[in-house]
């Protein structure tokens, strides 16, 4: 993996963002890199926005603040889904609400709930439009974002194009619902409003995020892998960088012999098919990878 180092004319904090289905040691690759970064004086955040964050286990490290300062120049924040639900409501949810209630009688609790359960793509959207917003304070020099499990992530990406879409048009959906409900401002104010941010977020995800995937050398992750890349290809989305992790390197016993013979021709395919991009891949650790010490091993390998 390529180092990333900030650009002295810009404020803008670098953004990795790292996906893979559950359990193939996406939040370890994250947390690697993140320590990498830090490791050279850059300050850090690895931040988490699964549902079920791992992070402050993999550093050994309980988050008493937010942000919580592992080492050094290196921070951790989780954001669980009542806290993302929480900041939405904070920042979008009455706006929302707003509109939505001048065509349908809805109290606003009621309404929180919907928009979570039957619409999480709002939740999703408010998201990347918060990392968006933290990669363009002063307060980071990259920020290492560890989603949740693939499907969800894949949702949340396809979340801002859907928007932009709908919102094409919205004109015509509101132009008879003169003003707010409440605020008593234009709704084509509002929905202006939110073309631009979903604009700006599609240009986000476009040009200053760079996304690695995390696979394992089996047959559904290959299989898996081509539609995940045509996704984000639909979407102008490209991916920096593919791991394979759990690649069994010893083979001094029949098991080992026998599951590294099948994972040989995974990895042959992954590394002809996408060898348009740098495939690094991960061993499997005899040990759990848990703590500094351990998290430098896998740093090793990803910045050799």
């Amino acid at each position: 993996m390529a180092d990333t180092k900030k650009n002295s004319a810009s404020s803008k904090a670098c953004v990795t963002m790292f996906s893979g289905k559950g359990g193939v040691g996406k939040t370890t690759c994250a947390a690697a890199t993140a320590l990498h970064y830090a490791s050279s004086g850059q300050k850090t955040l690895a931040l988490s926005t699964d549902a079920t964050p791992s992070l402050s286990h993999i550093f050994s490290k309980p988050v008493l603040e937010k942000p919580q300062m592992v080492q050094g120049s290196l921070y951790l924040n989780e954001l669980g889904t009542d806290e993302v639900e929480q900041m939405w409501d904070e920042k979008f949810g009455k706006q929302v609400y707003d509109v939505f209630s001048t065509f349908v009688a809805i109290d606003y609790t009621q309404f929180v709930e919907f928009t979570t359960s039957i619409l999480p793509g709002l939740s999703d959207e408010f998201m990347v439009d918060y990392i968006r917003e933290l990669s363009l304070k002063d307060d980071w020099d990259n920020i290492v974002w560890d989603t949740a499990p693939l499907g969800q992530t894949l949702t949340l990406l396809q979340t801002p194009a859907m928007l932009l879409e709908h919102l094409k048009l919205a004109p015509r959906i509101y132009t008879k619902l003169k003003v707010a409900k409440i605020s008593k401002e234009p709704i084509l104010n509002i929905v202006s409003r939110w073309q631009k941010l979903s604009a700006d977020e599609m240009d986000f995800l476009q040009n200053r995020v760079k996304f690695v995937l995390v696979t394992i050398p089996e047959a559904l992750a290959v299989e898996q892998l081509e539609s995940v890349f045509f996704q984000l290809c639909r979407y102008g989305l490209r991916v920096e960088q593919l791991i394979i992790n759990n690649v069994i390197k010893a083979d001094d016993s029949e098991f080992l012999k026998t599951k590294a013979a099948q994972q040989k021709k995974y990895l042959n395919i992954m590394h002809e098919k996408y060898a348009d991009i740098p495939v690094v891949e991960v061993p499997l650790f005899p040990y759990e990878l848990r703590g500094w010490d351990r998290l430098k091993e896998v740093e090793k390998i990803l910045f050799p």
